[in-house]
């Protein structure tokens, strides 16, 4: 196979994120304590995993930052936007992820990302208050400004790219209004400060503007809109979204895959969760649960199929809770109890209670994203990167056909992207290979 031509990663990349809360705190800390210590930054695929090129006796199997032209973590900068906190150390103390012996000898580095304010409003995020957020009103001006500090920022930090992932808050429910159908209402509806338009989709509308590619790691109305495929696509920019894949839904997706491999049956899936950082309290407020329950919800009906296989997955009672528990604060709790049945009919129980730490799950998938764009940018690519559907809750779609949600299915159409981009065969796990 011929190998794509892809630019090769030279000089700095900037990294901003709206939101430099948990999530975004805990990413930039954990790089800069991976380049300071030399110790390898767990969970990130891009850094960590494998990828086994040509047949299994050929004993071809580098690592993916060895195999694929990425960029280095130390050209990595890094900036964001935050209504909150004035800086990454600031917010890494206030959200708690992190202990004090981790951040103290990175700490002169973190208070050195300083966060611009934020394009903000209440409506979309009812129990949050915004302090340090622009001065502009119209929506139109606000994007104006987010664009302004965009090239401010790859100005100032001397950046040869710049990709820009959403770590910011869950926002309120919505579904596409008109003002989502096309770049030029989008942009009519900025002028007229349109209500439909939502802080993160200014931020993603500015970072397509800007050549900028953008994921989206919450479950908001974002990118998943006509206007920014339009403009992603017209732009010639790599645009993914959404949801970061972590806790609860990391299990589903490992879980159900199984079942199905097994023609296991299930009656019902009931989880809850009990969390106490900014975005359990965020959750807590019903108009944005709606919007993580849509994201969370759909997950087992992609996997499992029922309308192919009505006998085992045709009715199904799929229950998804979350909680709001302040002593918990970043430790997130979830919970299941799961319904399954077997030979003859018979039924059995699988209970899972994951103890997890919610950004230590996300900091390595913001990392790969981050990498992972940056190189389809560099190879060419436009638009939707269904490819990169492994980290994410609901993944959009590049066609007509819904996303893949298998994890394992994820896991090798990533690699074998990889592969063809670079020139191998796909691996397909047959006999002979």
């Amino acid at each position: 196979m011929t190998s794509r031509s892809i630019a090769p990663a030279q000089g700095k990349l900037g990294v901003l994120t709206p939101g430099l809360g948990a999530v975004a705190s805990t990413f930039i800390a954990g790089v800069l304590s991976a380049r300071q210590t030399g110790v390898p930054p767990l969970g990130s695929v891009s850094q960590m995993a494998h990828i086994r090129l040509g047949t299994r006796n050929e004993g071809r199997n580098p690592l993916i930052k060895d195999f694929a032209p990425l960029a280095s973590l130390d050209d990595l900068v890094f900036g964001g936007w935050d209504p909150i906190s004035a800086n990454a150390l600031e917010a890494a103390r206030t959200c708690g992820v992190l202990d004090e012996r981790d951040l103290s000898p990175i700490a002169s580095e973190l208070e050195g990302v300083v966060a611009m304010d934020a394009v903000f409003d209440q409506t979309w995020v009812s129990r949050l208050d915004g302090v340090r957020v622009k001065s502009q009103t119209n929506k139109w001006d606000q994007a104006e400004a987010l664009i302004a500090d965009i090239e401010q920022f790859r100005t100032d930090n001397d950046c040869d790219r710049l990709v820009m992932i959403w770590c910011g808050s869950t926002e309120a429910f919505q579904t596409a209004s008109d003002v989502h159908a096309s770049v030029a209402s989008f942009e009519q509806g900025l002028r007229d400060n349109d209500p439909n338009i939502a802080p993160s989709q200014i931020y993603a509308y500015a970072a397509l503007q800007c050549d900028v590619p953008f994921a989206n790691g919450a479950p908001n109305l974002t990118t998943d809109l006509p206007c920014m495929i339009e403009l992603a696509t017209t732009r010639n920019i790599p645009l993914a979204g959404k949801d970061f894949k972590t806790g609860q839904t990391l299990m589903k997706t490992m879980l159900a895959p199984g079942l199905k491999a097994r023609m296991l049956g299930l009656r019902g899936w009931y989880s809850t969760n009990i969390l106490g950082n900014r975005d359990g309290e965020v959750l807590d407020a019903p108009e944005n649960f709606k919007t993580k329950e849509e994201s969370k919800l759909g997950v087992l009906h992609k996997i499992l199929e029922p309308d192919v296989y009505p006998d085992l997955y045709g009715n199904v009672d799929h229950v998804v809770r979350i909680n709001y528990y302040p002593p918990r604060g970043d430790n997130k709790e979830g919970w299941d109890a799961i319904d399954i049945f077997g030979w003859m009919g018979y039924p059995m129980q699988i209970k899972i209670d994951f103890l997890c730490r919610d950004s230590i799950l996300a900091a390595p998938i913001v990392l790969d994203l981050a990498l992972f764009m940056d190189l389809a940018a560099r190879a060419g690519e436009s638009g939707v990167q269904e490819w990169l559907s492994f980290y994410l809750k609901a993944p959009q779609s590049a066609g007509d056909q819904p996303a893949e949600q298998d994890l394992f299915i994820q896991q090798t159409k990533l690699k074998n992207t990889l592969r063809e981009w670079m020139g191998e065969l796909p691996v397909t796990h047959s006999e002979a290979g």
